[in-house]
């Protein structure tokens, strides 16, 4: 089962994939601090914002399964972030510990590169030391931790911000 991983832009036909494991991170883990499942119809709307944004979305592809996927957006709205992106990553419970969250933020700092942007900033639960970890070993410093700025599980969250400056293409 430990098939090569293929990192790839997102299509149409990923979304129910992409869906599952975004709903599962929602029901089961601090990775978001949403409540509610999204429903398809609010993640085709994500979708086509991110298209019509012209912000990556990637997916992992094991095999013929969705295995994880990832995505950055602005990170404020005031015109003086614009050269700082917000990622985030989701890697299917049965995928992960295989290297594909790290393939996925390489390829979206790849992307932010090109893209000419300066800064990649992630907000991490802070108890999550696996994301820390990673994020860590891909070049992201720690910029300071938001005290229980989240509740969920009826507990009090977190949050830790990362960033990582992009270097410019040469």
């Amino acid at each position: 089962m430990n098939e090569p991983v293929r990192i790839r832009d997102a299509t149409q036909a990923d979304l129910a994939a992409m869906l599952a494991i975004y709903n599962h991170a929602v029901a089961h883990t601090t990775a978001s601090y949403d409540y509610t499942p999204r429903s398809m119809e609010r993640q085709q709307a994500w979708f086509a914002g991110k298209q019509e944004g012209k912000l990556p979305v990637l997916v992992a592809q094991c095999g013929d399964e969705v295995a994880g996927f990832a995505s950055y957006g602005p990170f404020r709205a005031w015109e003086g972030y614009r050269f700082t992106v917000e990622h985030s990553v989701y890697v299917d419970e049965a995928f992960r510990r295989r290297g594909i969250a790290s393939a996925l933020v390489q390829e979206l700092l790849e992307r932010a590169q090109a893209a000419g942007l300066h800064l990649m900033v992630a907000g991490i639960d802070a108890a999550n030391t696996g994301s820390i970890a990673l994020h860590r070993r891909l070049g992201f410093e720690d910029a300071g931790v938001l005290r229980e700025a989240g509740y969920k599980f009826e507990r009090w969250l977190d949050l830790a911000f990362m960033t990582r400056k992009i270097a410019p293409v040469t």
